[in-house]
């Protein structure tokens, strides 16, 4: 009669599972030059989406004044997302520009993750050089200010 087999139990315990961090800084250098080879407009469009959900409900008419019609770039520094938007009377849009944008708000994924949770203010960020903030000077402040006033977006 033939014996059941049995698989031989490893002794050692299994690893956990990756953090979300070393998770990112493994694979973050290698989508970067897939993601930078795509078209920007989906990933623009879900963020414009994002922020319609999140941030427009909650933005003061005066920054809204502000931010209307005017060309932003987010861009996300270790995936090589550069996506454009523009505030209009609907909310959030992918802006099909090719000029120089008003605002332009690089960082990493990390950064701005934190950013949008409040775990990190943009001052802190931007003293750490881990968000760079280029364009118009009352633009960016608006958004900061804005930013600060209505506290986390997501958490």
């Amino acid at each position: 009669m033939n014996e059941p087999t049995t698989v031989p139990r490893s002794r050692t315990l299994p690893l956990p599972p990756p953090s979300l961090r070393v998770l990112h800084e493994r694979l973050a250098p290698r989508l970067k030059p897939l993601l930078q080879r795509l078209p920007m407009q989906p990933p623009a469009w879900a963020l414009a989406l994002m922020l319609d959900r999140l941030l427009l409900p909650k933005l003061p008419a005066d920054a809204r004044a502000v931010l209307s019609r005017r060309p932003v770039a987010v861009v996300i520094t270790d995936l090589g997302l550069d996506l454009r938007l523009r505030l209009d009377d609907r909310g959030f849009a992918v802006d099909r520009g090719t000029g120089a944008c008003d605002l332009r708000i690089a960082a990493s994924l990390p950064a701005v993750l934190r950013l949008l949770r409040g775990e990190d203010d943009a001052d802190r960020l931007f003293f750490e050089r881990q968000l760079v903030m280029e364009g118009d000077t009352e633009m960016g402040l608006v958004l900061k200010n804005t930013l600060d006033a209505i506290g986390p977006l997501f958490g």
